[in-house]
């Protein structure tokens, strides 16, 4: 004999026409539902024959001690220091992390949101710069749910949004180079597309005029983050412009290809500017991982402070769900200089 499928709230969702956020603010009666969509909704639930979770619902009634965390995509590392600072910092609290990927370019962000609200979360937290950001804010509104953002770079205003300075960080590194004695940098790594980069390259295009110092278009390199890419990114740069004498690289990633290029080109890799015949060119990079996980390079490296951005994530969401909505706030993590000889 057939066993009967069993209804979930998906089905509710469909058969209603809406998004599974809004059958459970239906179930639970929070949120700003209309009468008509609260009638559809009931229909639906009606005509499937829709069981609730006992359990569940009284859950939701009042607090679960969950935390949902959508990440655009885990396997970039500073992502990954982020959850895994945030998810220790809510574990000391007794809370727990629901952990989900939104897809590098946001394309899944608005429907795990609805999987999370479902499920009862006490708030949300979005790691990654999505354009659906503004459409987030206004879904979270409406449930009543708790709403952060953790991002490398700004790109939503009247948010709570938690970033570092890529600006300042890329003045940083820049300026280091300059007062080493560096005065034909270069820079490689990066899509177009990233807001990221083009923070960073607007701090390093800042220094380079702050100091008088000349900035050629064709210095400022694309690549994929990959080590072959930097290293041919690298060497192709040089051959055409040997009296370079600095490159700033994108990522970690990127720093390492391109000192595997210099090496394997005869090229030595120095901080202090000396005569270009030498073939020698000082690297120096942004990294996402605590000091102590450096790789080991001779090499400049900014920290954008990653894990205790998470910390701070963590910080926030607990405030929020204590004390209710509050005003929006920017706050922006300050980079850190590490040299490496």
């Amino acid at each position: 004999m057939a066993i009967a499928k069993k209804v979930t709230i998906n089905d509710v969702a469909q058969a209603a026409g809406v998004s599974v956020a809004t059958v459970s603010l239906v179930l639970s009666g929070k949120g700003r539902i209309s009468v008509a969509t609260g009638e559809r909704v009931s229909q639906a639930i009606e005509q499937l024959g829709f069981v609730r979770n006992r359990q569940a619902a009284s859950l939701r009634g009042g607090q679960t001690g969950v935390i949902g965390l959508i990440v655009g995509d885990l396997s970039a590392p500073f992502y990954a220091e982020l959850a895994a600072g945030m998810i220790d910092a809510l574990e000391t609290q007794g809370k727990m992390v629901f952990l989900t990927q939104g897809g590098r370019k946001g394309e899944h962000m608005l429907q795990r949101f609805d999987t999370l609200v479902s499920q009862g979360v006490d708030g949300v937290v979005i790691a990654g710069a999505v354009d659906k950001g503004a459409e987030l804010r206004d879904k979270a509104e409406e449930c009543g749910v708790p709403l952060v953002f953790a991002s490398r770079a700004s790109y939503l205003d009247d948010v709570d949004l938690i970033r570092p300075d890529n600006m300042q960080a890329a003045q940083m590194l820049t300026e280091h180079l300059i007062r080493r004695g560096h005065q034909r940098i270069a820079w490689i790594g990066g899509q177009s597309a990233s807001l990221t980069r083009a923070e960073r390259v607007g701090g390093y295009c800042a220094t380079l005029l702050k100091f008088g110092l000349p900035f050629h278009s064709e210095w400022v390199v694309e690549c994929e983050a990959t080590q072959k890419q930097a290293s041919h990114a690298l060497t192709t740069l040089l051959r055409h412009n040997p009296t370079i004498t600095a490159v700033v690289c994108y990522n970690s990633v990127v720093a390492m290809g391109a000192w595997l290029g210099l090496m394997r080109a005869g090229w030595k890799s120095g901080d202090r500017a000396v005569d270009y015949y030498d073939k020698n060119v000082a690297l120096a990079a942004f990294a996402e991982v605590p000091e102590e996980d450096l790789d080991d390079a001779p090499m400049s490296w900014v920290i954008t402070p990653a894990r205790e951005m998470g910390k701070s994530v963590a910080e926030r969401m607990l405030q929020r769900i204590v004390e209710g909505k509050s005003s929006t706030r920017n706050q922006i993590m300050p980079p850190r200089l590490v040299k490496q000889e």
